[in-house]
């Protein structure tokens, strides 16, 4: 597999330094989540009653859903798909493809359409996403300082131009700017995590796909709704595959399972 990262010489960097930069390229989107896929659940006309047990519930599918979609799904299968060491939604239909040629498909074509079909969302996705993500970060500030109320989109807007500025400079660059950053907000999210478990110690039980799907069968006038909410949970899990031409299978799945 061609490495992008191999130097001149032909070295390849530390597997820490390829993680840490794959984390801030590829799990920037799911490690953002939290900050409106938990909210949702709870928002709106369709959302659930805030009560404890509904919490838990809703802590529990989100919590489910990262082990099915982003564990299951992407690290131990979809990763091993790869085409000649590129990943994404175009190199799977190829792949399709040619194992249809190969057992006498008659119209394999039909799976470039539904290729470009994905890779269609794929891009709707990176146009939604960050403007979401920023957007939900600085609705978070004007809580703790509500002058900056009046200010939320300029300040959005600002931040999002910044970020795509930043990202004409290559990946390796990104990598090394928010791998840092991105490996802080998952410790904080750590540490709150902790926090919030020595004051809330019966949140553990959202380690059990029972309390997901009580929660779905009480609320279950709103399961679609609810669904659709942690669905915003695992986003960004397709770039694990679409990002294994720039770092790899190996620096993609320690980072997930390390952090």
């Amino acid at each position: 597999m061609n490495d992008p990262h191999v130097g001149h010489h032909g070295h390849k960097p530390h597997l820490a330094v390829t993680t840490l930069a794959a984390l801030g390229i590829v799990f920037g989107d799911i490690g953002t989540s939290p900050l409106y896929a938990f909210r949702e659940c709870f928002s709106g006309s369709h959302g659930a009653h805030p009560t404890a047990g509904n919490l838990v519930g809703a802590a529990s599918l989100i919590v489910w859903s990262l082990v099915m979609v982003v564990t299951v799904k992407y690290l131990l299968i979809i990763l091993r798909l790869d085409n000649k060491g590129e990943g994404g939604v175009l190199a799977l239909s190829t792949l399709i493809r040619g194992a249809l040629r190969s057992l006498g498909g008659k119209d394999p074509r039909k799976i470039l359409l539904l290729g470009l079909a994905g890779a269609s969302l794929i891009y709707a996705d990176g146009m939604l996403t960050p403007a979401i993500s920023v957007l939900s970060a600085v609705e978070g500030l004007s809580v703790s300082a509500p002058a900056l109320s009046h200010w939320t989109v300029p300040l959005a807007v600002v931040l999002l131009v910044l970020l795509f500025y930043i990202q004409r400079f290559g990946t390796g660059l990104v990598g090394k700017l928010f791998g840092p950053v991105i490996m802080i907000w998952f410790i904080t999210l750590a540490a709150l995590g902790i926090r919030a478990l020595m004051v809330h110690p019966e949140v553990i039980w959202a380690i059990s796909p029972f309390e997901g799907i009580s929660f779905l069968c009480r609320e279950w006038k709103h399961a679609f709704p609810l669904l659709s909410a942690v669905f915003l949970a695992v986003t960004g899990g397709e770039s694990l595959y679409a990002d294994i031409g720039h770092f790899g299978t190996k620096p993609i799945r320690v980072a997930w399972f390390t952090v």
